[in-house]
């Protein structure tokens, strides 16, 4: 199914079953509503099929790797073919190993633990901070941020030309942005890598639950990403990609599992002989809850079908974007322009608001959560915004005046499990408040905006 075709009959498309759905919450103006998940991008709403995946394994729950009993046995099964369906879901190549990780950040950690002597990291400044921060003991290079796609492949390349000497260099990019829900032009970038011999790690963690992500057809080295924001619980993550980085480099954690023999030595010592397959840098009992969870995750959403997907939350975009250009107040935050490809990650700003009132005010009197401020983003959001904030300021004081520039943002994000009601409610509320303001007093609170009791 075409995108076009997808979106041209909604009818047939509805959102997928998560859980929180029919949750209500109070209004500070009485009564109650139902509850309005639309900070996605943070962390997404479990999926009501890995739920139920989840809650079948529970009572089969036994030790992974270490037992003979059916349940040890049953549970080793299981977390080794959840390694397998997220191979298939990346589309891995035959060699490449996948880890079970805590999240985006610690894969992308461990990949930074791994890298060789003297490698070179090259990241733009536009990156989350899970992208941005790891490679403390590597030379790292921070790229200013693009304005195009083009410009960011060409920066890339300029940089990469002029690296010297030329060792080991890898390259980190994000797949779409945690700000503006741009796509990247990952393929032209890894391909720009590859010409000057570099690697390339892919953050696909806002990437992975809105469009499927192929290792092999995108010529990645690495991607990571989280559990909880593909619809799975807390506490899992996946890194996937080469062995060979992974399989010199000194074990991410020091224990059991990651280890195949030890022994002690005559003068008192210990000789250790560690994994070379993914159990190197999966010390420790295993999350296998977490990893069976983004399995389950993997195949429901290969199920539904991204075209089907895609198409349904491209509908719910041009909903987000048409309804807010009607508001001459708000500004939409763009690398690209308006009209670059995005997921469903929308930032805005509002002339004369406080970015945390207005969030707290969807939220207190419409029942609407959304996500304000630097979004761990402080270096893209600040370049997007011309500011460099030193405090959030006083809750219901104007954040800036109109015209002026503002000093933190809003963020509505959405995905598979949005009803058309949530943005639509979304919008109406921008609307309201803009034009009749709050209904309610509010206060700062150890530095967030919440209603005065």
């Amino acid at each position: 199914m075409s995108v076009s075709t997808a979106a041209a009959d909604q009818s047939v498309c509805s959102p997928l079953p998560v859980l929180g759905r029919d949750v209500t919450v109070p209004l500070v103006t009485g009564g109650e509503v139902t509850y309005a998940a639309l900070d996605y991008a943070a962390s997404a709403p479990a999926l009501q099929r890995v739920w139920d995946d989840v809650a079948a394994y529970a009572p089969y729950y036994g030790s992974v790797h270490r037992g003979a009993g059916y349940l040890s046995q049953l549970s080793t099964d299981l977390f080794e073919n959840a390694r397998r369906t997220v191979a298939e879901f990346l589309d891995c190549r035959s060699d490449d190993q996948v880890v079970f990780t805590r999240s985006t950040t610690d894969s992308l950690n461990l990949l930074a633990a791994a890298l060789p002597a003297d490698c070179q990291v090259f990241v733009f400044e536009t990156e989350h901070h899970a992208s941005l921060l790891p490679w403390r003991d590597a030379h790292v290079t921070y790229l200013n941020a693009p304005r195009t796609p083009q410009q960011a492949v060409r920066t890339l390349e300029r940089a990469l030309a002029e690296r010297e000497p030329h060792g080991p260099a890898l390259v980190c990019v994000t797949g779409a942005s945690n700000v503006t829900g741009e796509l990247w032009p990952v393929r032209e970038l890894a391909a720009a890598a590859h010409t000057h011999g570099a690697r390339i790690v892919l953050d696909a963690a806002q990437l992975a639950p809105h469009h499927p992500v192929s290792v092999r057809e995108l010529d990645v080295d690495w991607v990571a990403f989280s559990g909880h924001k593909l619809y799975a619980p807390f506490g899992s993550g996946i890194l996937a990609g080469r062995a060979d980085w992974l399989r010199e480099a000194e074990p991410y954690l020091a224990g059991g599992g990651a280890s195949r023999k030890v022994a002690r030595r005559a003068d008192g010592g210990v000789d250790v002989e560690w994994h070379d397959s993914a159990a190197r840098h999966e010390a420790g009992s295993p999350n296998v809850i977490g990893a069976y969870a983004i399995a389950s995750a993997c195949k429901a959403l290969t199920e539904a079908g991204f075209d089907t997907l895609v198409a349904r939350e491209q509908h719910l975009i041009e909903k987000v974007k048409d309804g807010l250009a009607e508001v001459p107040e708000v500004r939409i935050l763009s690398l690209f322009g308006d009209d670059a490809p995005r997921v469903g990650v929308l930032s805005f700003v509002v002339d004369g608001w406080n970015s945390s009132h207005f969030a707290a005010a969807l939220s207190a009197e419409y029942g609407i959560g959304v996500r304000d401020g630097l979004f761990c983003a402080h270096p893209l959001v600040r370049t997007l915004l011309g500011s460099d904030p030193q405090s959030q300021g006083e809750c219901g004081a104007p954040e800036a005046a109109p015209g002026e520039k503002s000093l933190n943002a809003i963020r509505v994000s959405f995905g598979a499990g949005t009803p058309d009601e949530h943005v639509e409610r979304f919008v109406g509320a921008v609307r309201e408040l803009v034009r009749d303001g709050a209904k309610w007093n509010y206060r700062t609170v150890d530095g967030r905006c919440v209603p005065a009791v």
